[in-house]
């Protein structure tokens, strides 16, 4: 999947990889895709949420040995 920007969350932990999300995601553009790899396991569940909340959506998601990916869409 094509993102505009790659965030590397790997081997932080909660609740650092969502912190870091929004931060890049306040940077991007409406319909802007930010890729996330994260390595902590409550993000699996901890990123969907906070993307619903903040109106953002998640169009893909995936899972490479230990490694989380998300596609998350800039609303």
């Amino acid at each position: 999947m094509e993102s505009t920007k790659v965030l590397d969350a790997k081997g932080l932990a909660c609740p650092m990889p969502v912190v870091k999300v929004k931060k890049e995601m306040d940077q991007l553009q409406s319909g802007d895709i930010l890729e996330v790899l994260a390595t902590d396991k409550g993000a699996k569940s901890d990123i969907p949420a906070w993307a619903k909340s903040s109106g953002n959506e998640i169009v893909k998601e995936d899972q490479e040995d230990q490694v989380l990916k998300f596609w998350i869409k800039k609303a």
